[in-house]
């Protein structure tokens, strides 16, 4: 049993980073599906691992860029794999109305303009937004985000149907079940118990806005997700927790 939900587990580092695994571990479409509630937990390790950069760079160097090196190092360890999904989702609701255009430009390697611009923004926007936070905080709020964000994608897979044929995405369309998602989104509030309670308040609810905004969108358009979709909804959730918790309330 343990050997299994650590195949699961392993499994969804596999897929969503470049970070080894044991040689033991299977591929089987079967066992990704059974990986989706492990998604948060892998928001957990990128986070960790980007928390712990941050701390090793600012002892010797300007805050600014210890956020940069934690940046860094979560595209690095992710081979920017959501990044790339947000690109080729605003390139493709950017450039086209119909759902067979808008999937057929998602699924192009060529990046737009709209994508371009999109990813320069987004990240800008994160990167402002990680300086504003409180140096000692910052750690925990990279977990955080990274956890949430990714229980945030998760949520679709219980939404929303998968519309394509084939893809990457394909062996996780099975719709995630109640008690996976339930452990999921506990994973993700680990980290959120840390930090103070207002601002986490306000860092999930736009979160959730973001999310439920993008989940109608997609609907919408194309009746369903992708494989970039689920990218684009841990970008844009991410981001948006971020900015959530900066809101002043008072």
């Amino acid at each position: 049993m343990l050997k299994q939900e650590l195949e699961y587990f392993f499994g969804a580092v596999r897929f969503f980073t470049r970070l080894p695994v044991p040689s033991w571990v299977g591929h089987s479409s079967e066992a990704l599906d059974r990986a989706t509630r492990y998604f948060p937990t892998v928001g957990l390790l990128v986070g960790t691992i980007a928390a712990v950069v941050f701390l090793s760079f600012a002892q010797f160097w300007p805050i600014t860029l210890a956020v940069l090196a934690a940046m860094t190092s979560s595209l690095y360890v992710t081979g920017a794999f959501h990044e790339d999904g947000w690109s080729d989702m605003v390139d493709g609701f950017g450039g086209a109305w119909e759902k067979a255009r808008i999937l057929a430009i998602m699924k192009d390697s060529r990046i737009g303009s709209f994508g371009a611009i999109a990813l320069v923004m987004l990240l800008l926007a994160r990167f402002c937004a990680l300086i504003e936070f409180d140096p000692v905080e910052i750690p925990l709020v990279l977990i955080a985000g990274h956890a949430i964000s990714r229980f945030a994608a998760a949520t679709l897979l219980r939404g929303l149907d998968y519309v394509r044929d084939e893809g990457k995405a394909k062996p996780l369309a099975t719709r995630i079940g109640w008690f996976e998602l339930a452990f999921a989104g506990a994973t993700a509030g680990l980290p959120l118990c840390f930090l103070p309670t207002m601002d986490v308040l306000g860092g999930v609810v736009f979160a959730v806005l973001a999310t439920l905004w993008l989940a109608r969108l997609f609907r919408r358009k194309i009746g369903g997700y992708t494989g970039d979709c689920l990218g684009a909804t841990q970008q844009l959730s991410e981001m948006a927790f971020y900015c959530g918790m900066l809101c002043d309330f008072s």
